[in-house]
């Protein structure tokens, strides 16, 4: 089963303390010359991008990669995140968002993810929310009603993080308000996930680790959803840091590890899709662990990970997303 192949693009990012941003500005020349030499002949490569919605917040937060229409060419489409932010919980004008998004960028899209981590409960991701299993359910349904409605065939999902915790009711509490319109409207669900970024696994043991997270995803998280096998399940997230101990080869060799491990697995969990996160270092001089997840180093040179990963979708991408039910 062939993947449909991605990658965030932009340098900003968020830790656990707030916002990294990058040292250097976003170069659109060099972002599109990477992303053209990652895509090499494959058909298609997503193109990751978030715009963040907060109501009663002010300054509203920009799209981050700024202007990420800028990278669909060649068959590039985005694969486009929309963050609930709004304090209040309320959802009318969350609603209306994601009706606006799906009316104006429609074309552009491959995808649309409804909510960022809903099951993460940090403050700079969507589980801290107040409502956000409503605005999830809402929000999945809205935008895949207005897909159809203006004739855009877009893949609608959510994505979520691994929990290891048994007593965490996300996927229960989920259930009770997954109805028929919710599962029919779910093409996807996505996966973020770091291994040996933030726990420390041995090489020989990254496959097996890679392995129990993604059945464990597909065999028990999401069934306590009532979400079938049928949904597709996707790695929307996957990265590893370079930095003081973490040297540029061990990202090759983790890339590599991830990726063929989760096309191995692809057929028999239903994955369709990974997507590397991200391009560029925030700042490659920085020894923070989130500054430096970049296949490119903050002034866009390369690190040996940017040919392992332009050589992987070579060798494993698919002709394009699998198509919404």
């Amino acid at each position: 089963m062939a993947l449909t192949f991605g990658i965030y693009p932009g340098a900003l990012l968020g830790d656990d303390k707030g916002i990294v941003r990058p040292v250097r500005p976003d170069l659109p020349d060099r972002i599109t010359d990477a992303l053209d030499a990652l895509q090499g002949t494959a058909a298609t490569l997503s193109v990751r991008a978030y715009h963040p919605f907060a109501e009663t917040v002010a300054p509203r937060e920009p799209p981050t990669p700024t202007d990420p229409q800028a990278y669909v060419r060649r068959g590039r489409r985005l694969d486009l995140v929309l963050p609930f932010r709004e304090p209040s919980g309320r959802l009318e004008a969350w609603l209306e968002f994601i009706r606006e998004t799906v009316r104006t960028q429609g074309p552009r899209l491959a995808s649309l993810q409804i909510c960022e981590e809903p099951n993460a409960d940090l403050p700079v991701l969507d589980g801290s929310i107040p409502n956000v299993l409503n605005a999830l359910v809402q929000g999945v349904v809205t935008a895949k009603q207005e897909a159809l409605a203006q004739g855009h065939a877009l893949a609608v999902g959510f994505n979520a993080v691994p929990t290891f915790d048994p007593a965490d009711t996300f996927w229960s509490e989920l259930a009770a308000l997954a109805d028929t319109r919710f599962l029919e409207s779910l093409d996807y669900v996505g996966l973020d996930f770091f291994p040996d970024v933030f726990r420390p696994i041995a090489v020989d043991q990254l496959a097996g680790a890679v392995t129990a997270v993604l059945t464990a995803f597909r065999r028990t998280d999401l069934p306590k959803a009532g979400i079938p096998d049928t949904v597709a399940l996707r790695v929307c997230e996957n990265g590893w840091p370079t930095g003081p101990g973490r040297p540029d080869q061990r990202q090759a060799v983790v890339l590599e590890t991830v990726v063929r491990t989760v096309a191995a697995l692809a057929a028999d969990l239903n994955i369709d899709g990974y997507s590397f996160f991200s391009l560029r270092d925030a700042d490659s001089g920085a020894d923070g662990l989130f500054h430096r997840f970049g296949l490119l180093r903050d002034d866009y040179t390369p690190k040996p990970a940017f040919e392992t990963y332009r050589r992987l979708i070579g060798e494993l991408g698919g002709p394009g997303a699998v198509l919404p039910r």
